[in-house]
């Protein structure tokens, strides 16, 4: 019976008492008795065609083009630029495909976010590429940054916003923390979990208090995202302690070990809730140093995790590896078992590969000085990493690398606080709930 309607056609479901009516989607193959329709919300409904279901055709959706978009130019208002990369922030449904594609012109966006324009003038918008985040490597990382320190540089522009993919976004925000040097203005990171013809798109709030805290005078790299479930604020979160902590919920990105810099009204008010590292200036340059080493992985160690995982980063000359261990940073040190660690990871370090332990428990400290294992691996030349994310340790450990010349002074970078990533004291109302 679904074969009855194509793509794009209006219909009207009616079904044990309840009436929906939508815009019919593409098939699933193999599920022909199941017709899929688009609601007014944004959602997807699947109804099995049964004898009880009445499903008539009431016209046609209309696929005209969009209306395109000249952004005005308000003296009273601050410039930004924006950098924008793809991801579910700036795509919508394909009704050819029934899944999400990205935008053809980025410019879209503000066709769901009108009251932008009343905030912030839109000098320029830069599109360098557009993927999604699960694409993207260290080289589009260096490709933004110098996007960004490139309209950084220009005296008109107040800050830049760069829309991304929600999934990585949160190594982005720690690469740029790392590759900008110089900051003297703000840089927010912005992304979007339902996409823009949705009726819960989140990313038209995100845009608008990112666009507010692109006119604060916070000069430092932060995720803008929801700070709730509801269309009430945002908070601005330093871009070396932030982690998505959901698959799909709008608030998924949550400060970790650290409050967030900033709670953000969609009215403009901003309230600072944590330590500013770098206020807004007029002085100096922001330069992109973009030399990064690829060579470098993220390691989650598991119970029974064979050391031959260790080896073959070994073989492939790896320069570095991030390991997410343990407790206070155990793996396993026995020498009775054969998952033992400890002789590959003291291999790995005599060859002059950076090895440092993360905690996989994502909040808090490791600490090589509670348990004998610890005080093994410390011994061994393990580098403990203290609170710093895994993710901000893998980013961070490619910077270091291109501008380290030995395993000891590598050890001293990676030790440093550069942007915020390593915390002196963890506040208890810093763990989320």
């Amino acid at each position: 019976m679904a074969a009855k309607f194509s793509v794009n056609d209006k219909v009207l479901v009616e079904t044990k008492g309840s009436k929906y009516e939508g815009i019919v989607m593409p098939t699933l193959e193999g599920q022909e008795d199941v017709l899929i329709i688009k609601l007014a919300s944004g959602y997807n409904l699947g109804i099995k065609l049964t004898k009880e279901v009445s499903v008539k055709h009431v016209g046609k959706a209309e696929k005209g083009k969009q209306p395109s978009i000249k952004p005005p130019f308000r003296k009273n208002l601050p410039s930004i630029s924006i950098i924008t990369t793809g991801g579910t922030i700036t795509s919508k449904v394909d009704y050819s495909t029934g899944g999400v594609s990205p935008l053809i012109k980025p410019e879209e966006v503000f066709l769901a976010t009108p009251e932008l324009l009343d905030i912030v003038n839109i000098k320029k918008i830069v599109q360098p590429f557009a993927i999604w985040s699960e694409d993207m490597t260290s080289a589009e990382w260096q490709v933004i940054a110098k996007e960004v320190a490139k309209e950084l540089n220009d005296p008109e522009v107040s800050g830049v916003m760069v829309t991304h993919g929600t999934d990585f976004l949160h190594y982005t925000a720690s690469a740029l923390s790392f590759i900008l040097k110089g900051l003297n203005k703000p840089v927010a990171i912005v992304g979007g979990q339902r996409s823009s013809d949705r009726g819960s798109f989140d990313g038209g709030m995100n845009l608008i208090c990112a666009a507010h805290y692109l006119k604060s005078n916070i000069a430092e790299v932060a995720v803008v995202m929801h700070g709730s479930t509801q269309d009430n604020f945002c908070y601005a979160i330093r871009g070396t302690n932030v982690r998505k902590m959901h698959t799909s919920r709008r608030d998924a990105f949550r400060p970790i070990n650290e409050l967030p810099l900033a709670k953000i009204l969609p009215d403009g008010r901003i309230e600072r809730m944590n330590k500013i590292l770098n206020l807004r200036s007029d002085k100096g340059k922001v330069e992109a140093d973009v030399k990064f080493e690829p060579k470098i992985a993220l390691i989650k160690y598991f119970p029974g995790a064979d050391p031959a995982i260790l080896e073959y980063f070994m073989e492939k000359k790896y320069k570095g590896l991030i390991i997410e261990a343990a407790g206070l940073g155990q793996v396993s040190t026995n020498e009775k078992q054969k998952t033992v660690w400890t002789p590959t990871l003291k291999k790995l370090i005599k060859a002059g590969v950076f090895v440092g332990f993360t905690p996989q428990t994502i909040y808090g400290r490791i600490d090589p000085f509670v348990y004998s294992a610890g005080r093994i691996l410390n011994e061994a030349g393990v580098c403990y990493l203290g609170n710093m994310l895994s993710e901000t340790a893998y980013t961070k450990l490619g910077w270091v690398l291109a501008h380290s010349k030995n395993l000891e002074e590598t050890k001293k970078l990676m030790l440093t606080n550069m942007a915020g990533e390593l915390i002196e004291q963890i506040l208890p109302k810093a763990f989320s709930d």
